[in-house]
């Protein structure tokens, strides 16, 4: 090989990808983005559920049992949870506050809360209204 045929041989090399190349490429990505894409789908949504459950059954539900320990009962429906962040002045001994922070769901709603409860008669019914915001099957409930 000549010098001439070198440095043709060096050119050809340095060109860069062929397009059949780069094609197969954009194939293989899309091909694993389609067997990836199924799997994360719809994982938000059931972040969100887990964390308003999360909040229902023992963030929110912790504080409503510290309450009842110093007050003898929960927060009446019309005191609401706004009594676990300021003393109502049904309490009689309040060591509040209870919650850091007023309680909102994933949604940004404000979580439902009756005292005593419609499903749970002997204490109380505590709820979020979930990603529509009415009462319909995507609630997250206490009782079930």
């Amino acid at each position: 090989m000549n010098k001439r045929q070198k440095k043709e041989n060096k050119a050809r090399s340095l060109k860069g990808f062929t397009l059949i190349e780069l094609m197969l490429v954009v194939v293989i990505i899309g091909a694993l983005v389609a067997m990836v894409m199924p799997r994360l789908t719809g994982r938000g949504e059931q972040a969100r559920v887990a964390a308003a459950s999360a909040d229902i059954n023992a963030n929110i539900a912790t504080g409503l049992k510290l309450y009842e320990l110093d007050n003898g009962s929960f927060p009446s429906t019309t005191e609401g949870l706004a009594a676990l962040l300021v003393k109502p002045a049904s309490a009689r001994n309040w060591n509040g506050p209870y919650l850091e922070r007023k309680p909102l769901d994933p949604w940004g709603k404000e979580y439902e809360y009756k005292s005593p409860g419609e499903h749970r008669k002997t204490d109380y019914d505590l709820y979020s209204l979930g990603k529509d915001g009415t009462e319909s099957a995507d609630d997250v409930t206490n009782w079930e």
